[in-house]
């Protein structure tokens, strides 16, 4: 948003407050865009499933062979990582993956809100997964579950140093799941919002400025096309990585 010619490229990740729901216990509580966003996603996603769906035709048509496919690349990426036996964990990362990247998609449309360029919502999504390995381990595998961090053929004055950085090495699997898909979302954002501003600032220099105006042009859309590109390969490194650290849940141990 621009300010009188201040060009503000942190403006569209504000959180604005829609509704105060009250102070209870002294945290303050209010509905805000993003939520009504995420609202919004979740709604948007199960709508669509729910109507491309709700023939099940022998032969599909456009809604239902996009749903049909958005469930196969899933339970290949699925099947691929984590075995067959990951499948039972279809639903989780068919989940994440429809989220993250619908949420993606709609923070391309201009005056969108986008969900994922908030770090706290990135990283709720990165601690339910890792949760999700830790309590599942631990319920099927019991103590076993610990030979995750005891790598195999070690030689023993080794092994308590290979111990604690396989620790380090896991906990920050969610720090980095969630980085990287806040890190890239918010990047390409400031990115095009502030190539726009330079749009803005040279028309408004006169005819000379339209002429120079033309680069920054260019370099928007190469960027909003870039930034499809990467809202689209994040949703399927979230996916994979949830894949492959849920494997280590179904087979501990190196």
């Amino acid at each position: 948003m621009a300010s009188g010619s201040v060009i503000d490229p942190i403006h569209q990740f504000q959180i604005i407050k829609i509704v105060e729901l009250g102070q209870p216990g002294g945290v303050e509580l209010a509905f805000t865009n993003s939520a009504a966003f995420m609202f919004g996603i979740v709604a948007l996603v199960f709508f669509f499933l729910t109507f491309a769906t709700r023939g099940r035709t022998l032969v599909p048509g456009r809604l239902q062979s996009l749903a049909e496919l958005s469930y196969e690349f899933v339970a290949s990426t699925v099947r691929g990582s984590a075995g067959n036996e990951g499948m039972k964990f279809f639903p989780l990362v068919f989940s994440l993956f429809i989220f993250v990247l619908t949420a993606n998609m709609v923070g391309m449309i201009p005056y969108a809100f986008t969900v994922t360029s908030h770090l706290i919502v990135t990283a709720a999504l990165a601690l339910l997964v890792i949760l999700t390995v830790i309590i599942y381990g631990f319920v099927r595998h019991g103590t076993h579950f610990l030979h995750l961090f005891v790598p195999s053929g070690v030689p023993a004055f080794l092994l308590p140093f290979m111990v604690v950085i396989e620790v380090i090495s896991f906990l920050s699997r969610p720090i980095s799941l969630s980085l990287r898909l806040f890190a890239n979302m918010l990047a390409g954002h400031i990115a095009m919002k502030v190539f726009a501003g330079f749009i803005v600032m040279m028309t408004a220099s006169g005819v000379v400025g339209w002429f120079g105006a033309v680069l920054p042009l260019f370099m928007v859309v190469a960027l909003t096309a870039l930034e499809f590109l990467v809202a689209a390969l994040q949703a399927y490194v979230f996916a994979v990585l949830t894949c492959i650290y849920l494997n280590d849940a179904l087979h501990p141990g190196h």
